[in-house]
């Protein structure tokens, strides 16, 4: 098959040719990339009733919802194809189709991707896959921890995919839950997270791997989770190396800042530490059923970055904590200095007080003798006294001297 050169418009033959591809053989990317662009060509439709209209075979019609205006029935489907050997062979348009290609090819898988579908979807679904009311219900109801169910032949797991928001300081988490059964995995998300057409590219561009069934994909969706906890804990690890730097630099509000994080930290832990035991199960049944061993060794893989990941939580909490009481150990240090300089101060003060009463008492003294004599009273037994001007003086003198020994003595002066 060619691509458009210039303007010139798709051909019936180019059609025919794609739908025979489909039905065959699994198509190279650049082929997806050319079938793309042919039926979002402006002119496809008016080519087609051109075909039509001088009597020639139209190529089957494909319905091509408007670009940025995906009709009510599919609005929550976000992707919806058949597999078939590692092979996306059908893309159906709705839900009815999806179980009309499974019934017509039986080594097939269906993945169907949703984006908080209708409880119509879901309990369609549900009739349809068997699926027990009680993973439904979970999945219409949201707000579920991460968990690994099994209602007989069919797994229900609960995934919580973060992102770290360094800007606020905050983990953003996006809930995921997945149904896998034998021919089929429906993943309904409730949140713009985790990008899932990664996955699924990823899978599709290796049809070895995707061959191997609903496991896989159940692999990939796993790996995927927990490798956007990554970026996280890289950016939980340099906000707490700013905190440290904080705490030393004595910033009033880094308390705050460190209860915020420990906080974010708590909630990534809750995400992240269930799927310990969740890959352990998963490993036991990829061991109970048989999956392959290079499957079950990428499980592994996954079950080791998850150790990684809860251990550096680990970390962190300890580190949080041992931060917030290094911190309160400085402020209480900086206040008892405050409080000591505010002492120091007060016994400055206390000290030039004494010094000041000190000698306000010495100097009193003097006053009160000059006072009584400079009365002017006719009849006073001094006035006549030789010697009273100069024991006036002397008495004086013996006063202020005597208080200036007493207050040295009392270290007043």
């Amino acid at each position: 098959m060619r691509a458009s050169v210039g303007n010139r418009a798709p051909v019936a033959s180019d059609l025919l040719r794609f739908q025979h591809a489909r039905r065959s053989v699994c198509p190279h990317p650049l082929f997806a990339g050319r079938v793309y662009r042919l039926l979002m060509a402006p002119d496809f439709r008016k080519t087609l009733r051109v075909i039509s209209l001088r009597g020639r075979q139209s190529a089957p019609t494909i319905p091509v919802p408007e670009q940025g205006m995906p009709s009510a029935s599919r609005s929550s489907i976000v992707n919806n194809a058949i597999y078939e050997n590692g092979c996306r062979v059908e893309t159906p348009p709705s839900l009815g189709d999806t179980y009309a290609a499974l019934d017509a090819r039986p080594d097939a898988m269906a993945w169907i991707g949703l984006y908080r579908p209708s409880t119509e979807e879901l309990t369609s679904l549900a009739e349809q896959f068997g699926l027990h009311e009680l993973a439904v219900e979970d999945a219409i109801l949201a707000h579920q921890r991460p968990k690994i169910e099994r209602y007989g032949a069919t797994l229900f797991v609960v995934l919580r995919a973060a992102r770290y928001l360094d800007d606020k300081e905050e983990v953003e988490f996006g809930e995921l839950h997945v149904f896998i059964g034998h021919n089929f995995v429906i993943t309904v998300r409730h949140s713009e997270s985790p990008d899932l057409s990664i996955v699924r590219s990823r899978l599709e561009g290796t049809p070895d791997l995707l061959a191997r069934g609903t496991e896989a994909v159940l692999y990939a969706i796993l790996d995927a989770v927990v490798d956007g906890y990554a970026p996280v804990v890289a950016g939980l690890a340099n906000d707490i190396d700013e905190i440290e730097t904080q705490v030393f630099l004595g910033d009033p509000s880094v308390s705050r800042r460190i209860y915020e994080l420990s906080r974010e930290v708590i909630y990534f832990q809750r995400a992240a530490h269930p799927l310990v035991g969740m890959l352990d199960q998963i490993s036991n049944g990829f061991e109970k059923y048989h999956i392959g061993e290079d499957l079950q060794q990428y499980l592994r893989d996954v079950a080791d970055h998850v150790a990684h990941v809860v251990d550096r939580i680990e970390e962190f909490r300890i580190l949080l904590r041992d931060i917030l009481t290094v911190n309160a150990t400085l402020v209480a240090q900086r206040q008892n200095e405050d409080m000591q300089k505010v002492s120091e101060a007060s016994n400055r003060q206390a000290v030039e007080t004494r010094k000041i009463s000190a000698w306000a008492a010495i100097l009193f003294a003097p006053s009160i003798v000059s006072g009584i004599y400079g009365m002017n009273f006719a009849v006073m037994p001094e006035l006549n006294w030789a010697v009273g001007y100069p024991l006036a003086i002397l008495l004086m003198l013996v006063v202020s001297g005597g208080l200036y020994v007493i207050f040295k003595k009392l270290h007043w002066l």
